[in-house]
C-alpha cells in the first residue's frame, strides 16, 4: 500500500525558511517521480516543484524559482522541499504526490491530474 506522509509545515514570518519532508512507503523513489503541490483556500491546487525518478531532474513553478529547492534521498525514500525567503502568497496546504512517469508527464511535470498517489498535506502559513 502506497503511503506518502508530509511533515515540516508551520507558521513562519515573511522572509523565513521551512523544510518540508515527504516520506514514502509502499513505493520506491527510483520508480516514481515526486511532486509538491499547494492549495490556498478558494484556489485551485497549484504545482510547485517536481523531481524525476531518474537523474533527479527538477522542475519549478515560476513563482518559486530561486527560492525553493527540491531534493531526494533514495536511501531514506524521502523527498524534501527547502523553502527560502517565504512570502505570504506561499501560504497553503502543501501536498506531495507520486507519479508513474511517461511521455505525457514529461510535457506537464506540474499537472496535478497526472499524479496518482497523494499525501494528507501539511499547512504552511507565512504571516507576520
Amino acid at each position: 500500500q502506497v503511503q506518502l506522509v508530509e511533515s515540516g509545515g508551520g507558521l513562519v514570518q515573511p522572509g523565513g525558511s521551512l523544510r518540508l519532508s515527504c516520506a514514502a512507503s509502499g513505493l520506491n523513489l527510483r520508480d516514481y517521480g515526486i511532486g509538491w503541490f499547494r492549495q490556498a483556500p478558494g484556489k485551485e491546487r497549484e504545482g510547485v516543484s517536481k523531481i524525476s525518478k531518474s537523474y533527479g531532474v527538477t522542475y519549478y513553478a515560476d513563482s518559486v524559482k530561486g527560492r525553493f529547492t527540491i531534493s531526494k534521498d533514495n536511501a531514506k525514500n524521502t523527498v524534501y522541499l527547502q523553502m527560502e525567503n517565504l512570502k505570504p502568497e506561499d501560504t497553503g496546504v502543501y501536498y506531495c504526490a507520486a507519479q508513474e512517469e511517461s511521455a505525457a508527464t514529461m510535457f506537464s511535470p506540474l499537472n496535478y491530474r497526472l499524479y496518482g498517489h497523494w499525501g494528507q498535506g501539511t499547512q504552511v502559513t507565512v504571516s507576520s
